[in-house]
């Protein structure tokens, strides 16, 4: 427990991981933005914002310097949103040598890249880890049993990454997929969007089903020719975060779908739900990178031309529903 672990980004979800971390007694140094937001959760014990009324363990520090947060560090998490990474992801990187674990999902909207990419590009295979899987950080943060996946370059980084999260309640299986992990969980938010749009046009659990099937099917052939392994897809990172994500109630993403099939523009959606959904940001990328690799994805493409303004959700699912018919497989 000598060890120490930052955590970079004190939203739900970093805030969740840092409790995770630090039930057993290890230290750990939650970044957050600025020193008002710090003082204020390092005074009350809680994050009052998104996670009230759970009290933090003794072991965890909130700051706001990184000079503080991440001195003396042996592994880092980065739990902001996506599009903060090109950002943190260099400070995490000249923090020693210990393992850089992405806790954020998504894909980069100007280039492209997945979280894996980022992850080489800015810290190298020998440090580069990604944590995703089926976690709300309201139960993470209750401890609640989680089973989760950290994919790195080989399973003993892996291994090694997931060993500071001690907690027993929150089960880490290991994988050497990181582009089928780091694709589950980019574009299973997307699919999000749909089974809420459907939720919230009230069209039934027949069709949410359907939405997650042939969400399921678009997230494999785009991920499998991405270059991710069908296990991978069919296990937590992939369908197990799929599902959660389209049923759960605490998911933003499809609070997000079902907010717009109530008459909502997205930036009203989300203002409305009061977080980021990364669905909305990963949709444009998602349907970039299907055409740059000839992958049909009409699902998700639906979304984001309802995201863009160019459909509403009832004329989205008119025209999914008039696709010609077709074998399944």
């Amino acid at each position: 427990m000598t060890e120490a672990v930052c955590v970079i980004g004190a939203g739900s979800w970093g805030t969740a991981l840092s409790m995770v971390l630090s039930r057993r007694g290890r230290e750990v140094r939650l970044l957050a933005r600025d020193a008002s937001k710090a003082a204020s959760m390092q005074q009350s014990r809680c994050n009052d914002d998104y996670l009230p009324d759970i009290p933090f363990p003794e072991s965890l520090r909130i700051t706001a310097s990184p000079e503080l947060a991440l001195d003396g560090a042996a592994a880092v998490v980065v739990a902001t949103p996506c599009s903060a990474a090109g950002e943190v992801l260099p400070l995490a990187a000249g923090a020693g040598s210990g393992p850089v674990i992405a806790a954020f999902k998504g894909l980069d909207a100007a280039s492209f890249e997945r979280v894996d990419q980022m992850l080489m590009r800015q810290v190298g295979e020998a440090r580069a880890a990604i944590l995703s899987g089926p976690s709300f950080a309201l139960e993470v943060a209750r401890g609640l049993p989680t089973a989760i996946t950290m994919a790195a370059c080989n399973e003993e980084l892996a291994r090694r990454a997931g060993a500071f999260f001690d907690d027993t309640a929150f089960r880490i299986y290991h994988s050497d997929d990181m582009t089928g992990v780091a694709l589950g969980g980019a574009l299973k938010n997307v699919i999000a969007i749909a089974a809420g749009i459907a939720a919230g046009l009230k069209l039934g659990h027949n069709a949410e089903a359907a939405v997650v099937t042939r969400g399921l099917a678009e997230l494999m052939r785009l991920a499998g020719a991405a270059g991710a392994r069908r296990e991978t897809l069919m296990g937590l990172s992939g369908l197990g975060d799929l599902v959660l994500t389209c049923t759960g109630e605490l998911s933003r993403n499809r609070r997000l779908g079902m907010s717009m099939a109530e008459g909502l523009s997205p930036a009203e959606a989300e203002a409305h739900i009061g977080q980021v959904a990364e669905g909305a940001r990963t949709a444009g990328a998602a349907q970039a990178l299907a055409q740059s690799l000839d992958v049909e994805t009409p699902l998700m493409g639906a979304v984001n031309e309802v995201l863009l303004g160019r459909l509403d959700a009832v004329e989205a699912v008119s025209r999914l529903l008039s696709r010609p018919e077709r074998s399944e497989f």
